[in-house]
């Protein structure tokens, strides 16, 4: 061999190997660089007391490990076994027990849900009649959120769910997408009207027990009973504040389980291996590629790392810098999570946090991402920070700003605030209390106590830090009584109505002393009781009920601005007086 060709081959052989060593994929464990020092950094960054985080590939757990504190008083550190709210991560586990029913034949997804619950009532007839599963699974019932019908009530599932039929939608049946989360709610219910088993114990023997999600539960009073759970915190002025636990079990299905990073991973590897777990299935492949098939716009447009947004059963779907990407994100009091897979790339990411509505889960998400999936460096703690400290910055009110121009100065009220003082009740939202105290309404709505101060004429404004600005108002009768209660509980509907419920409600034992008869310039009036309701009879008119108001007075049912009121005598009924809009009219008891 010659010289050139010598130098030839040398230059060949030296190109190629310099090709092979520069082409080798890194492994797992350089991709994963220093990033123990990057979570603590974000932790900090976003003052965050602490998050346990999973990273799943081909099966295989790398990391389920515990960064920063559990309880950030006793300094007791997060650990793989530490149990977090999921939030609503928990809505992918509701739209696999509705699969897994599928699976046994006793569930269609497309058949509406009333064949199965005969109870189950919308506020349109058209969408009781047609409402699907599938519908339930993707936010496409028509209905807002609607969440504070339920946020902090004592009401049961099925008081709920027997209120559905009055909340009013803002859209068009399978029009568009709406996150709902009583929909998930009623899926969950409906898997216990066909299962004949609660949904947690569907759910617990159908999905937790063969991944072995042991630590598992569906409330924080469970959790609190364990050794190793995470406390729930908010951000106030700068500093981590202790939040109290919320229990949501009413809509349970929605959002109410709790785990930790090791339990989730088992959950992540099932979904990622096509319904398997250990050599084992747990769930038909076909059922998990329904639940992972994507059926609902997502409306909103596209950026440059993450385009065609859809909701599938449980999961969000999009295309995340080319690569398919499942997700969910959670969040309830004290808590904020991120579930995630790539099926395509068979990899998943878990991310739990005890800190309230933080956005860290997908900042620590898409960085693992980026990382495991060999993707050009973007700083996403950077950029995500500066969205937080952007809307920190205009939520702070600016001098120029503390004046509203909507505000009638020098507008007092029309009534002493006394007068506003009672219980208001709305037939979907249950009862609102409004007190008096130091001088100002507070309004007593299920856990929620909100101090108001007068606005203008009957509106007044809260003055709470824990929730956005809002207004109520009060309605007159005809009376000038304070009846009625307004207030903006869903922004996407007309303001939620409630009608004050009467301070003095007479029994139906103490109706006996009004009943008789009394005459009134030769025509005798009757008074008696029938079914437990006080009745008035005046010949030639239809016989009317009696709704007591106050101590002895009953307005007259469907007969507005007429009411009477029963004069006594040494504790005997003497007269009834008729109060009408031309005066009022009186007739002695025989």
């Amino acid at each position: 061999m010659n010289i050139f060709k010598k130098f030839l081959a040398f230059v060949l052989f030296f190109t190629l190997s310099a090709s092979f060593v520069l082409s080798q994929p890194k492994t797992d464990e350089e991709r994963l660089k220093d990033f123990d020092e990057f979570v603590n950094k974000v932790l900090k960054d976003w003052n965050v007391p602490g998050a346990g985080i999973a990273i799943v590939k081909n099966g295989k757990i790398i990391i389920a490990k515990g960064y920063g504190y559990r309880d950030v008083e006793a300094k007791l550190p997060v650990t793989e076994n530490t149990l977090f709210s999921i939030g609503s991560c928990t809505k992918a586990f509701t739209a696999m027990d509705n699969c897994i029913l599928v699976s046994q034949g006793k569930l269609n997804l497309d058949k509406p849900v009333i064949t199965y619950m005969p109870a189950f009532r919308m506020y349109n007839d058209y969408v009781t009649m047609n409402m699907t599963a599938r519908d339930l699974l993707t936010h496409r019932s028509g209905l807002p959120r609607h969440d504070l019908m339920w946020y902090g009530s004592d009401l049961s599932r099925k008081e709920l769910f027997e209120r559905l039929k009055f909340l009013e939608p803002t859209a068009g049946f399978r029009e568009i997408f709406q996150y709902q989360n009583l929909m998930y709610m009623t899926a969950g219910i409906l898997v216990e009207a066909i299962s004949g088993d609660s949904w947690e114990n569907f759910t617990r023997q159908n999905i937790l027990v063969p991944l072995e999600m042991n630590s598992t539960n569906f409330s924080t009073l469970e959790s609190q009973k364990s050794s190793d759970y995470a406390k729930p915190y908010k951000e106030e002025k700068k500093k981590i504040t202790l939040t109290d636990f919320r229990d949501i079990q009413s809509v349970g299905p929605a959002g109410s389980i709790n785990s930790n990073v090791k339990d989730m991973s088992n959950w992540v590897i099932m979904n990622l291996n096509h319904g398997k777990f250990n050599g084992k299935k747990v769930v038909d492949e076909e059922m998990v590629f329904e639940a992972h098939t994507p059926y609902m716009v997502i409306q909103g447009p596209p950026n440059k790392e993450v385009s065609y947004r859809s909701y599938a059963l449980g999961w969000m779907v999009a295309q995340y810098r080319d690569h398919l990407r499942l997700e969910h994100g959670g969040n309830i009091d004290g808590f904020s999570a991120n579930v995630c897979l790539f099926p395509s790339d068979s990899i998943g990411i878990v991310v739990l946090t005890n800190m309230d509505g933080t956005n860290l889960p997908n900042v620590i998400r898409n960085v693992i991402a980026d990382r495991m999936l060999d993707l050009n460096y973007i700083d996403w703690n950077a950029r995500l920070l500066e969205g937080k400290n952007k809307v920190d910055e205009s939520a702070a009110p600016k001098k120029e700003d503390l004046k509203d121009p909507n505000q009638k100065e020098d507008a007092p009220p029309t009534h002493n605030l006394i007068d506003y003082v009672g219980k208001y009740q709305n037939e979907a939202y249950g009862t609102m209390k409004v007190e008096l105290k130091d001088d100002k309404l507070m309004v007593d709505y299920h856990t929620l106590k909100i101090p108001f101060a007068h606005y203008h004429y009957d509106y007044f404004k809260s003055t709470s830090e824990d929730i956005p600005p809002m207004l109520i108002n009060f309605g007159i009768n005809e009376k000038g009584e304070i009846n009625k209660l307004y207030a903006q509980l869903e922004q996407k509907v007309k303001e939620i109505e409630f009608t004050r419920i009467p301070d003095y409600i007479a029994g139906s034992s103490s109706y006996e002393k009004f009943t008789g008869e009394y005459e009134m310039q030769g025509v005798t009036v009757t008074v008696s009781v029938k079914n437990k309701a006080l009745k008035l009879f005046v010949p030639g008119q239809p016989e009317y009920e009696l709704i007591s108001t106050k101590e002895n007075n009953f307005d007259i049912k469907d007969l507005k601005g007429y009411s009477v009121t029963f004069i006594l005598e040494d504790g005997k009924v003497k007269e009834i007086q008729f109060n009408q809009p031309n005066g009022t009219f009186k007739a002695k008891k025989k």
